[in-house]
Parts: C-alpha cells; sequence; structure tokens
C-alpha cells in the first residue's frame, strides 16, 4: 500500500529534525574534530529529504491532496510541496551536499578565526560559501540581482530592489531620531561592565524566559559561541545563549531574543506537527516560522518592545539586583532602565541599541550584495567593513574578529538571512501598533506585569498558523502593510523623544 501525503511529508519533517539536532549539538557540544564527518552526515540526511521531495509519487500525492483538499490549510500545503519540488529540481544534488557539508566545516574555521581576530584563516571558506550560493542562485535563475533567489529562501517576495527601497525610507527616518538622541548626555552604564559570574547569568536568564511565557518542559537553555533557537517540533525548541563576564545585556537580551524565537515554535498548533507548514521545504529545514523575517519580529518584539521597556523591570528589576546585589547595589532602577536603552553606536550588531542595529544589518546587506554580483572580492570584505562602519558609525574597527568575523551566518551559508532582522524590527512595531487598536487592554496588561494577553494575540495572529500563511497574509489579516515602515519609525520617534518629523 503506498504511503499518503501526509505519511510522505511527516517522514520528510523527522529527517529535516533530525539535521536540526544535529545542527544544535555541532554549535553546543561537538568537538571541533567532528566538524568533517558532522558535514557528511547532514549532507547525507538532507540529500534523502531531497530525494523524499522530488520522488514523482510525493508529486502524485500531493497533486491529489491538492485536489482533494478541505480546506485552504491543507490546499496550501500541497502547493508547498509542489512549488518546493519543483525549485530542487532546478537545483543539481552535488551543489546541495556541497553547501551542506562546507557549512559545518565553515563553521569550526569561523569560530576560531574569529576568536584570533583573523580573516585570512577564513577566507577560503567564505570564498567557497560565495561560490556556492553564486551556483545557487544561478541555478535558480532571476530576472534582476543575483541576491534575489537568495534572499527570497529567507523572505519570499523580497528583491535586492525591494530591498534598497525599503532601506532607503528606513535610513533617511532614522537619521534624525539618531542625531537627536546623540545630542543628548549619555546616561550612566558603568555597572553593566561589573564582573557578572556566568553561573548566576544562567540562572537569571532561565528564569527570564520563563518569565516571558517559555514552557521549559519543552524547552532548555544551554551556551553557544553565537546564540541561536532551534526546534525539534514544537514539543522540543531549544535556545542558547552566551555569557559575557564583564557586560550583563549580552546574556540577558540574548536570552530575551531567542525566547521570542522559541515562542513562535511552541505556540505553533498542533494539528501542524510535522506536516508542510512546519517545514522550511526550499532551505530544507525544520522550522515552524513563515519566514525568517517573521520569527525576526518575534525575537525583536520580546527583546525590545518588552525587555527593554520601564514597565517589564519596575516588576523584575528587584529579581535582577536578587542576583547580583554587590554588582547594583549603587543602581537604581531608572538607572539600569536608561542604561539598556542608551544611544551608543558600537561594533557589535547583537549589542547594538535600537538606533543603531538597523544600520549594522544595511551595511551587511550591501557588502552581501556587492559578493553575490562580483563587484566586492572576498579578499576586499574586512577594508569594505571598516570602511561602512566608520562612514555609518564613527567607528574604527580594531580587528576582523569584532569586525567582520562577529557573526556565524556566512559561514552557515545564509547569505540573504540579514535583511530579515531589519524586516522583523518593522514587523514588530506592526503588530504592536494595530494590537493596541484591535486589542486596546493589551498594553496596559504587559504594563501591569501580565503577558499572557500579548502571548494569546501574538499566538492567534501569527504563531498557531505555522509556514501556512505567509508574512503579508498575517499582517493583512490584521489591517497592517508588510510594505510600510512608518509604524516603526514611529514607534523609535516616541521612544527616543524626537516630537517633529523633521
Amino acid at each position: 500500500m503506498s504511503m499518503s501525503f501526509s505519511e510522505r511529508v511527516a517522514r520528510l519533517n523527522d529527517i529535516l529534525c533530525t539535521v536540526n539536532v544535529l545542527r544544535w549539538d555541532a554549535r553546543v557540544v561537538m568537538p571541533a574534530g567532528g566538524a568533517l564527518s558532522r558535514g557528511h552526515q547532514i549532507a547525507t540526511l538532507q540529500g534523502l529529504a531531497r530525494d523524499m521531495l522530488v520522488d514523482p509519487a510525493m508529486a502524485d500525492a500531493a497533486e491529489e491532496a491538492r485536489l482533494s483538499a478541505r480546506d485552504d490549510t491543507a490546499r496550501a500545503a500541497a502547493e508547498a510541496v509542489l512549488h518546493a519540488r519543483a525549485w530542487h529540481l532546478k537545483i543539481p544534488e552535488t551543489l546541495l551536499r556541497q553547501q551542506a557539508e562546507t557549512s559545518v566545516i565553515a563553521g569550526q574555521a569561523w569560530a576560531k578565526a574569529r576568536a584570533e581576530g583573523d580573516f585570512a584563516t577564513f577566507r577560503p571558506y567564505l570564498e567557497e560559501v560565495v561560490a556556492l550560493a553564486r551556483k545557487m542562485a544561478e541555478a535558480i535563475g532571476h530576472d534582476g540581482h543575483p541576491y534575489d533567489p537568495m534572499v527570497q529562501i529567507y523572505e519570499p517576495g523580497e528583491t535586492a530592489a525591494s530591498l534598497s527601497a525599503l532601506f532607503e525610507t528606513l535610513r533617511a527616518g532614522i537619521k534624525p531620531i539618531l542625531d537627536k538622541a546623540l545630542s543628548r548626555p549619555a546616561p550612566r552604564s558603568d555597572f553593566l561592565y561589573r564582573d557578572y559570574p556566568v553561573e548566576a547569568q544562567k540562572a537569571l536568564c532561565a528564569e527570564l524566559a520563563a518569565l516571558l511565557g517559555l514552557d521549559m518542559e519543552r524547552s532548555r537553555l544551554d551556551t553557544a559561541v553565537h546564540p541561536f533557537e532551534i526546534s525539534f517540533t514544537r514539543q522540543d525548541v531549544r535556545i542558547t545563549s552566551r555569557w559575557d563576564r564583564n557586560y550583563l545585556p549580552m546574556s540577558v537580551f540574548g536570552t530575551m531574543h531567542e525566547t521570542g524565537h522559541a515562542l513562535y515554535e511552541q505556540g505553533v498548533d498542533k494539528a501542524l506537527t510535522r506536516t508542510a507548514h512546519t517545514t522550511d521545504l526550499i532551505g530544507l529545514y525544520a522550522v515552524g516560522g513563515s519566514s525568517f523575517g517573521m520569527h525576526e519580529s518575534q525575537s525583536r518584539l520580546f527583546e525590545n518592545h518588552i525587555g527593554r521597556s520601564p514597565a517589564f523591570w519596575s516588576h523584575h528589576f528587584g529579581k535582577l539586583r536578587d542576583h547580583f546585589p554587590e554588582q547594583l547595589s549603587d543602581v537604581s532602577e531608572q538607572e539600569f532602565v536608561a542604561a539598556i536603552n542608551r544611544v551608543e553606536p558600537g561594533l557589535i550588531r547583537v549589542e547594538a541599541d535600537e538606533l543603531t542595529y538597523d544600520l549594522h544589518i544595511m551595511l551587511r546587506v550591501r557588502i552581501e550584495m556587492a559578493l553575490m554580483d562580483g563587484s566586492l572580492a572576498v579578499d576586499d570584505v574586512p577594508q569594505a567593513w571598516n570602511a561602512a562602519m566608520r562612514d555609518d558609525l564613527g567607528i574604527d574597527v580594531p580587528n576582523d574578529g569584532l569586525g567582520c568575523l562577529q557573526d556565524i551566518h556566512w559561514s552557515s551559508g545564509y547569505i540573504g538571512s540579514f535583511p530579515t532582522y531589519t524586516i522583523g524590527n518593522i514587523t514588530a512595531a506592526q503588530l504592536m501598533a494595530r494590537f493596541d487598536t484591535i486589542h486596546p487592554d493589551l498594553r496596559g496588561a504587559a504594563d501591569a506585569g501580565d503577558l499572557k494577553p500579548l502571548r494569546e494575540a501574538l499566538a492567534e495572529a501569527v504563531w498557531r498558523h505555522g509556514r501556512s500563511k505567509d508574512r503579508h497574509e498575517l499582517l493583512a489579516a490584521i489591517g497592517a502593510d508588510a510594505n510600510d515602515c512608518e509604524p516603526y519609525i514611529a514607534y523609535l520617534r516616541g521612544k527616543f523623544g524626537l516630537t517633529c518629523h523633521g
């Protein structure tokens, strides 16, 4: 008896969840010497998943499911498989294997190069990553920029042209707010750089994740060089953070960020488990979020709209000081809130304030586009990066570890994913602005320390749908326009005290 469509997709999802387990292990506990073998293992499993997807029997089962679908969700699942199958038939299997193997090996090389601040040791691996990305773009095909097929893996519908236009509008909106903020005296922040023991940070961050609503029966918090979230179905969603003993916000807001991702995964409707709506069939990745940008909207919402709000710390600053009584003995709640919201151009994206964060993203996207169209050689990345940091943020980069080597994304082959962070910022503001209208009591409840109404609103509007609706559809359903960055600019104006538009 032949397998049904749902059985075929469930088995494919099982394989990709297993790949996620191997990726989690590679980033958290695997010894460096295991990189080559792990690359082979992941490549083999992803190859099996691809074989299952492009199997003519899968196409027959999907077409039958499409024709017999009883609702839009079932029909969308079948159409997603058919679309992904056509996409993968354009890509040589050897190319996918090369990418999978390279991502693990390059990841190990990146970690070493980053620690040593030496781009030269990572350069040949980045050259391979870029070469493979160009081959991928060529195989997929495009009518515009070779960056287009890559960004659409992570954010369907976006192109180099659409992103450039969006970023131009956003940059124009941010600049006067940033100029105004930098004209004010900087708040006190010395206490953020005191000695914060790692074990106490871990205990605090576990509590914060639970306070935000993470179900720790279905999650765990671990350590990684670059914080990330990953799921093996909604029943097992892992988060990681990193612990800088002399900079407390790194772990606190890194954990809140990853918790936002994890809440999304845990909130997917149970009925979508092991279906096409919890499987990225293009990227061959088990994930429940509709796109990287929508996923980032959840992490940035909990990190910034909630985690950096005065209201949140009015309820939880005492808990923070209980964990670090000596370090914070001379610090008031108001001083802490001012410090974590200070505007201060810096070297590191994940430590950036809300006004300079998107400038970090725009820098990376410009470099990615130039690498893809060949106008920038890999060898010249550090120089281009350092020049952009001076021009955009007025900062000199002391070494490559604090510059172009700071992010894991390129080593993982994720060229095209960086724009989704800014899309996430824009989308988070859109969601909160619309909730103010359709859920008028929600913000008051959050200010009073009750985040359950916010989680319920997000679950209804976003989380439960998994990948069954795209970002544009999810936002349109609550009356928001995915291409409108004005709610985000308005949020930044309000937060940083710019009352005029000039």
